[in-house]
């Protein structure tokens, strides 16, 4: 007698069974990550990459830029920027270059310290500040965002005729600029008053100074140390006469003939370990302007950062 088998419904309920089974695995399987939608972490703060940027005096990357060389700017595109004084051969120098690669563009660029500029860009009447310090939580707090530009460095000068001809070491900064030396014997030079140069409280080079060389601490009050009304260069350089020791953005003294630089720790500004080295930026108020972003995007690009450095 034949054996019976199993009633042909069983197979087709197994079979149901299975296919469902597939089907529900599918459907819940991960999505293996690819390069065409792996999502592009975004950095804490949800702050953008910061740009490839130039050493003032130097030539080492800081990262990769994320505005884009624009191909062509529209006639009669302007661009204010106001601020830090620290990056006034810095803005000239792209200014030409910006206005030369796009024929009928206008940039105007003040320097009236990066205070002033990021009072301008929150007031309207400035583009892009310059500034030589990060921005604060209540400046991101109002809307603005900022990309690097350069690393630069702050170099300390004296007079071309000053009788001090040495080095200083990073004790021997900050005990002038806190009034604990007031002569040049102290720190290794002739006998003689060390008449010393501040910038103003608004400047960004001031700020950076007090954090970097003094440790946060304050500047002293002795006689002997003047501060100026105005955060510009150029005025410093003059009142340092025979006897004074100031401090500037190295790309505005490096090829100054009125003032030599003084070594700190054994190495110049220019040197890979040189202790004094801070980020300038542009600043912008978010979501940037087209002009803003046609600008930023010649900064941040190769060409710009050639032209950035222009002479220098």
């Amino acid at each position: 007698m034949a054996k019976s088998g199993p009633p042909p419904i069983v197979f087709i309920l197994l079979f149901l069974l299975l296919a469902g089974g597939g089907w529900f695995f599918f459907l819940n399987k991960p999505a293996s990550p690819d390069a065409n939608n792996t999502p592009t972490p975004t950095p804490a703060g949800g702050a953008v990459a910061p740009p490839l940027a130039p050493v003032v005096g130097g030539t080492t990357p800081v990262a990769a830029s994320t505005f884009a060389l624009p191909a062509s700017v529209a006639a009669g595109t302007a661009v204010r920027i106001d601020g830090s004084t620290s990056m006034v051969t810095i803005n000239q120098n792209l200014k030409n270059g910006f206005q030369g690669r796009f024929a009928g563009t206008t940039v105007d660029a003040k320097a009236n310290g990066s205070a002033k500029g990021i009072q301008d860009l929150v007031a309207g009447t400035a583009d892009i500040a310059a500034i030589s310090r990060p921005l604060t939580a209540q400046e991101q707090g109002q809307g603005l965002a900022a990309v690097p530009v350069a690393l630069d460095t702050i170099a300390l000068v004296v007079g071309i005729n000053n009788p001090f001809k040495g080095r200083l070491t990073s004790a021997q900064v900050q005990d002038i600029f806190t009034g604990n030396a007031q002569d040049w014997s102290k720190v290794g030079g002739p006998a003689g008053q060390i008449k010393v140069i501040n910038r103003p409280e608004v400047s960004g080079t001031h700020q950076t100074f007090k954090e970097q060389v003094l440790g946060g601490g304050e500047f002293g009050t002795a006689s002997n140390i003047t501060t100026l009304d105005r955060d510009a260069t150029t005025p410093l350089l003059q009142a340092l006469g025979n006897n004074g020791i100031g401090y500037a953005t190295f790309a505005q003294v490096a090829n100054q003939k009125t003032v030599r630089v003084v070594p700190v720790n054994g190495a110049t500004p220019d040197a890979g370990n040189y202790p004094y080295k801070r980020q300038l930026y542009y600043a912008y108020k978010n979501p940037p302007s087209q002009a803003v972003k046609d600008f930023l995007g010649y900064a941040t690009s190769s060409e710009g950062q050639k032209a950035m450095l222009a002479g220098n």
